[in-house]
């Protein structure tokens, strides 16, 4: 049996247990999610198909004789029976969503997640952003929104490859951070080096350095960084070196869950300084005094603005 196989299985098996009214081991399927962020994909493409199975059967009959109470009883044990008549389908014939083929791990702003890869490499995935992996190549990635720091197991036979848009980056180290922004691709590198579209600009992004890419016009800028920045909003800091204020802004609003925006008088502001997420998220007026800003609330929305 392979791994997506046994963890077809498992999925499955949750699924049957958790519809059953009488499930309670809930501590048990919490830990079961967490201990892999694939698992929560896999449980949540069995629950979908098994409920547009269920949509598609007819309803319950009422008995003349049933009172509310029971008889709403009665259609949860017989949901899960067909539930469970479904999951049995899936599981003889299998899945095949579970074969392969490509999955979406997605974070909510605020949110932080790490995924780990069938090679040993790991992805620490930003608030607000969506990468999609395959599971039969775990040396390919596409970063569709957001941010997500690389740690990969160099392989010169496999190169990893990341692609954000229509760019490409080939890993010939092991750490760095992608940002994909509307127009913009950043990539820091803290170890080993990256190549940007090795078939066309061949650009190599190496130890303490970052990448700037206009991703509209294909200009670009290598400039220098601090290893240690690489990758630091993990820990809950944001840097910045002569930033525009809309970079900061989508910064925060991934790092806190809040919404920051640009007043508009101030979106070719830039600054520098650094952060820290947890007392901005707490009270986003602290940010003012840290990067000589004025902060205003507007409904759900923060704006930000130069002084």
């Amino acid at each position: 049996m392979t791994a997506d196989e046994k963890m077809r299985d498992q999925a499955i098996a949750w699924a049957i247990r958790t519809g059953d009214p009488e499930f309670d081991d809930w501590d048990g399927f919490t830990s079961w999610l967490e201990a892999d962020p694939a698992h929560s994909v896999a449980y949540d493409q069995v629950v979908a198909a098994v409920g547009e199975a269920v949509e598609v059967l007819p309803p319950t009959p009422k008995a003349e004789n049933d009172d509310l109470p029971v008889q709403g009883a009665t259609r949860r044990r017989w949901i899960s029976g067909a539930a469970a008549m479904t999951l049995a389908l899936v599981a003889a014939f299998g899945a095949w969503q579970f074969r392969g083929g490509s999955y979406t791990v997605e974070t909510a702003p605020g949110q932080v997640q790490l995924v780990k890869l069938e090679d040993g490499s790991q992805i620490a995935l930003a608030g607000g952003s969506r990468i999609v992996l395959d599971r039969s190549d775990p040396r390919v990635a596409s970063l569709e929104q957001g941010q997500a720091l690389f740690t990969v197991i160099h392989d010169t036979s496999a190169p990893f490859r990341v692609t954000v848009g229509n760019e490409t980056l080939v890993d010939v180290g092991t750490i760095f951070d992608v940002k994909r922004a509307r127009n913009a691709l950043s990539v820091a590198v803290s170890e080993g080096a990256v190549v940007l579209n090795p078939q066309s600009q061949n650009v190599q992004v190496s130890r303490g350095q970052v990448l700037s890419l206009d991703t509209a016009s294909g200009h670009y800028r290598v400039g220098e960084i601090v290893t240690a920045e690489v990758g630091e909003w993990r820990e809950g800091r944001l840097t910045y070196h002569d930033a525009s204020l809309a970079d900061v802004a989508a910064d925060l609003t991934r790092a806190t869950g809040l919404t920051f925006e640009v007043a508009p008088d101030s979106v070719t502001h830039r600054v520098s300084g650094s952060i820290l997420v947890d007392p901005i998220r707490a009270d986003p007026q602290t940010l003012g005094p840290l990067l000589g800003l004025s902060v205003r609330r507007d409904g759900e929305v923060w704006e930000i603005k130069a002084n």
